[in-house]
């Protein structure tokens, strides 16, 4: 999945959203903390092709987004919403093409404004970015081109405490940030950094009123943080290959962020430092069992705003959890099958 696929509802429910094979899963606990259910299908006997993305609004409600076949050589995107854990998430409805027909273009990526509104953004056949956004009311707005060139895999879309969506992506020479300027505004390419980022580990985080972060690997193999109007700044060394997950959280009374990523080792490997304050360093700590290459990792906060891991291995459809145990610092519990 592009986007953070471990969510809380606004129930307290945890829910997870899971590509398999033609199709989304989506398994959510029976209670807050409790025992979770088996998994079932998104959006009906909908055939999916590879790479769905989710986004989530204030309002708790989980936007899906996926291309779905056309034909023998066409493809359209198609998008549910899945409003708690324990409802049914709706059928896909077809949301059209970023250049009217044609086979599928790049993965999508999803935000949520604060008035509930999801923006899709996904590259379009010249390679730039492509967005179509709902209508406040119902419906979507016509599909808009943000413009760009050479824009790589794995789109990183995030919307702001200020409730304005923005959107990163990698492109040659660089990494491009598009932001809205005023609700419900058509974003615009606001400014680009020349640091390298390896293709596909772009992860973009809410850090303060005035800033969204983004999360990369550099050329030098070090995760970076990036702030649009000052420079990245390098954190500390990648654990692994793949995108880190990223949650604000409180760790004895200190508003941090911590990070997780699948290191080398195959274990899940975990970062915490105080929230826009790369230059005090980072460094990883590993927990957990040795994973698969392919294991995707996640982590999100729980009913009671602890934060919870979880790790997912795509053949087996094996998915481990993991929360913090009830004492100072980021110790967590044993990791356990769902």
């Amino acid at each position: 999945m592009n986007g953070d696929w471990l969510l809380r509802g606004r129930d307290g429910r945890l829910t997870v959203y899971l590509p398999s094979d033609d199709a989304v899963l989506c398994r959510a606990e029976l209670a807050p903390g409790g025992p979770w259910e088996t998994p079932r299908r998104v959006g009906g006997d909908q055939r999916l092709r590879p790479g769905p993305a989710v986004g989530q609004g204030a309002d708790g409600y989980a936007h899906l987004v996926a291309w779905r076949p056309t034909g023998s050589d066409g493809s359209g995107l198609v998008h549910s919403t899945h409003f708690r854990p324990r409802l049914a998430p709706l059928d896909w409805t077809p949301v059209g093409h970023p250049d009217k027909k044609g086979d599928r273009t790049g993965t999508p990526a999803v935000a949520v404004d604060d008035r509930g509104r999801a923006h899709v953004f996904v590259r379009n056949e010249g390679g730039g970015v492509s967005l179509l956004a709902q209508k406040e009311k119902g419906g979507w707005n016509p599909w808009q081109d943000l413009g760009g060139e050479g824009v790589q895999e794995r789109l990183a879309a995030v919307t702001g405490e200020s409730g304005l969506v923005e959107l990163y992506a990698a492109v040659p020479g660089g990494i491009a940030h598009w932001r809205q300027e005023e609700p419900g505004g058509q974003p615009v390419r606001s400014e680009d950094t020349g640091a390298f980022a390896r293709p596909g580990t772009l992860r973009a985080l809410a850090t303060s009123a005035e800033h969204t972060t983004l999360y990369f690997t550099g050329e030098r193999g070090e995760v970076c943080a990036w702030r649009p109007g000052s420079e990245p700044v390098p954190l500390v060394t990648a654990a692994g290959p793949g995108p880190v997950s990223a949650v604000r959280c409180d760790v004895e009374g200190h508003d941090c962020t911590v990070l997780a990523q699948r290191s080398a080792s195959g274990r899940v490997a975990f970062a915490a430092y105080p929230t826009e304050r790369e230059r005090a360093g980072a460094w990883w700590t590993e927990s957990g069992p040795r994973l698969p290459p392919d294991a995707e990792v996640a982590v999100a906060l729980d009913e009671h705003d602890e934060i919870v891991a979880a790790t997912f291995t795509p053949p087996t459809g094996t998915l481990l959890l993991t929360g913090r145990k009830d004492e100072p610092g980021l110790a967590l519990r044993a990791w356990r099958e769902v």
